[in-house]
């Protein structure tokens, strides 16, 4: 069964330079291994395809149920020289909670209630 992260997490974003930091926090513990197994870097990669134009590098910090995505080469040069809407990388959490990954029947079953809300 896909769901949209929004379902399992929320997030947080911003920059340094031409680099997007998103941080992706698990609204429960139980979805933290959901999250490491599902987002990876190579998938965050895919889904801010034509956005991100460097590497994506994950940081899993299991203590906090999170992990930390750079998107390297996204913010067209940075905030002071970009001309992008988004020069601060703000928008990308959101962009991010949008992305789908699968859950297993066992992980739908388990959390039926919190995944369809």
């Amino acid at each position: 069964m896909k769901v949209q992260l929004r379902k399992l997490a929320h997030a947080r974003s911003g920059d340094k330079g031409d680099t997007a930091n998103v941080g992706l926090i698990a609204l429960r513990d139980e979805f933290y291994p959901i999250l490491v197994r599902e987002v990876t870097a190579e998938r965050v990669k895919e889904h801010f395809k034509g956005i991100c134009r460097g590497d994506v590098e994950r940081f899993e910090l299991p203590n906090i149920g999170a992990l930390n995505f750079l998107l390297h080469e996204s913010l067209g040069g940075g905030g002071t020289l970009s001309l992008m809407t988004d020069a601060q990388g703000k928008t990308f959490s959101t962009a991010l909670l949008r992305m789908e990954i699968e859950v297993t029947d066992q992980e739908a079953t388990d959390y039926t209630d919190l995944l369809h809300e």
